[in-house]
C-alpha cells in the first residue's frame, strides 16, 4: 500500500512520463496542446483520461446538468455509432447513465483496457500507448461528426 503522499508522487510520475511519452509521437510533437480534452467547443461535452488500478479508459463524458439535454446529446452521438465503432472496432462502452464516484449521473462514451495497474511501474508503457492511440482515434471522429451534433 501506498501512502497519501507516495500515491499523489507516484500519480505526477505517471502523468509526467505520459507527457514525454507523448512528445515522442509524430502526430502529437508539433502540437501546441497535446489533446483536445475539455477544449471540445461544444458545453457539457469534455474528452478525458482515466488511469486507476482497474486500467486504461479514454472517455468522450456528456456531463451536462440537465438531464433530459444530456441523453439528446447521448442520441445525437448513437446516430453516429456505427461511424465510431469502426474507428475502434467495436470496443466502446456507450453508458447513458454512468454514475461517478461523487454521484453524479453522467453519459460516457469510453475505450478501456483492463488488466494493468497504474501502481505497477511495469504496466505503464501499456497504459501510455492505450490511452494515446485511443484518444487520437476519439478526437478525430469527434472532429469528424461534430457539425451533426448541436
Amino acid at each position: 500500500m501506498y501512502s497519501k503522499t507516495e500515491l499523489k508522487k507516484l500519480k505526477a510520475n505517471f502523468w509526467e512520463g505520459f507527457c514525454t511519452y507523448c512528445s515522442y509521437i509524430p502526430e502529437l510533437k508539433n502540437r501546441k496542446s497535446k489533446f483536445m480534452l475539455y477544449n471540445t467547443k461544444m458545453k457539457g461535452i469534455e474528452m478525458k483520461f482515466e488511469a486507476s488500478r482497474e486500467g486504461a479508459f479514454v472517455i468522450l463524458e456528456i456531463n451536462l446538468k440537465n438531464e433530459q439535454a444530456r441523453l439528446d446529446k447521448f442520441e445525437q452521438f448513437e446516430r453516429y455509432k456505427s461511424l465510431i465503432e469502426n474507428n475502434f472496432h467495436g470496443e466502446l462502452v456507450w453508458d447513458f447513465a454512468f454514475r461517478r464516484e461523487s454521484g453524479e449521473e453522467v453519459c460516457r462514451i469510453y475505450a478501456q483496457k483492463r488488466g494493468i495497474d497504474l501502481h505497477r511501474r511495469s504496466d505503464w508503457i501499456a497504459f501510455y500507448e492505450f490511452m494515446s492511440t485511443n484518444m487520437l482515434k476519439l478526437e478525430n471522429v469527434f472532429k469528424e461528426i461534430k457539425e451533426g451534433i448541436t
